[in-house]
């Protein structure tokens, strides 16, 4: 028997909506990486850019639960000395809620060259509209 290789142009690319109100940050993060990477498939090869394009709607209504959103939050460096920059997901979500989902699904994706290819397939949009009604995105309940 043969393993199976999937080629980046015989595998079906789809496009699902996922509306991210009242849902969890990390559990909404995970479940989009899944999709990303095509590890719902039985296609899936690991080397290979196998995954679907996921929409994410109403990214200011996500959640945190406990305390974490004050005492966590997205770490950055300016490349400067002593330029460690801190911001609590509070203000995080309130001035750029995509941000929030975009850092975590980024998080949560291989650190390889793939984890670039899969985050352009990734559309987060801050309310209930988007731009991407032309390819048919399906409705995916989380």
């Amino acid at each position: 028997m043969k393993t199976y290789l999937a080629k980046p142009n015989e595998v079906p690319k789809k496009w699902y909506v996922i509306d991210a109100t009242g849902k969890p940050l990390g559990r909404l993060a995970a479940k989009i990486a899944v999709i990303l990477r095509g590890k719902h498939k039985p296609q899936f090869t690991p080397n290979v850019d196998t995954g679907d394009y996921v929409i994410v709607v109403n990214a200011e209504k996500v959640v945190l639960t406990g305390k974490k959103l004050d005492k966590d939050g997205y770490r950055y460096h300016t490349k400067y000395p002593g330029g460690l920059k801190f911001i609590p997901y509070r203000r995080l979500l309130e001035k750029h809620p995509e941000k929030a989902i975009e850092v975590a699904v980024r998080g949560m994706l291989p650190k390889n060259r793939l984890r670039d290819r899969f985050m352009r397939k990734l559309k987060v949009y801050r309310g209930p509209n988007h731009p991407h009604a032309a390819q048919k995105p399906e409705v995916l309940e989380i």
